[in-house]
């Protein structure tokens, strides 16, 4: 897959930064130790965990080179480290493994979280937000419409995967004490110069393993007929701004 383009997921920077802040304001007391930044890719939650978390060192853990040249420049990590979540395990014991919207990218969360939470120390806490958006137009539209246009061609296997909230409940309750919850954020998405606003939102992220599948031309054909069903599922205003519901999922567990 294509690496990740800061520069167009960075875009909506401030509606992605709500949830991680709401995510941070829930972590228990912690014990001694460092705070990881999983799936940390550009850094957008460095400065907020390193606020929040003064005195302790700060690690960043992404896959994306790209993304951590980024992050890099902040000046705010102890440590860096690229590698793939699903295999990646920390040096030491952290307080605090902190995951904002990485661990729907990758699979089997039956055998990761388990795996995540047994690196913690007593009390040590697991703290993950993912979206929670695949069953709404927005989402599930890239999906049946790449499969009517360009059947075979793209492995959702591949694009975000998440469980249900019981599901989670299930895995983690024998590892600690878990907390799940959802919130339905309505986000504004302002006005753009071409295309509509929900697809230029979900096309750097949730989309991004569809159009890599697919050569120019079929690209340009997927996102004429997307937007034509977002212009219906996702009105735009009289200004040319979207109210865009978006539902995340929480859970948060103390070691």
């Amino acid at each position: 897959m294509a690496d990740w383009n800061p520069g167009k997921y960075q875009r909506f920077a401030d509606l992605r930064l709500r949830p991680a802040l709401d995510l941070i304001a829930a972590i228990p007391a912690l014990p001694e130790g460092n705070i990881v930044d999983l799936g940390c890719g550009a850094g957008a939650v460095a400065a907020d965990l390193a606020e929040q978390f003064a005195g302790r060192d700060l690690v960043g853990v992404d896959s994306s080179a790209t993304m951590l040249a980024k992050a890099q420049q902040l000046g705010l990590y102890a440590r860096l480290d690229q590698a793939d979540i699903a295999l990646w395990r920390p040096c030491s014991s952290p307080a605090l493994i902190y995951s904002n919207a990485a661990l729907h990218w990758v699979p089997d969360h039956a055998a990761l979280l388990p795996a995540l939470v047994q690196s913690l120390p007593p009390g040590g806490v697991l703290a993950v937000q993912v979206p929670y958006q695949n069953p709404a137009p927005s989402h599930r539209t890239w999906v049946a419409l790449a499969e009517q246009l360009f059947p075979g061609r793209v492995d959702m296997g591949k694009g975000p995967g998440i469980l249900t909230p019981e599901a989670y409940f299930d895995i983690l309750s024998p590892l600690g004490q878990p907390r799940i919850w959802q919130t339905e954020y309505l986000q504004r998405l302002t006005p753009v110069a071409t295309g509509h606003p929900v697809r230029h939102f979900t096309e750097s992220t949730f989309a991004r393993p569809i159009l890599t599948a697919l050569e120019e031309p079929e690209q340009a054909a997927l996102i004429h007929a997307y937007e034509t069903a977002m212009a219906e599922a996702y009105p735009l205003r009289a200004d040319g701004s979207v109210l865009f519901p978006f539902r995340r999922l929480f859970f948060t567990l103390q070691r």
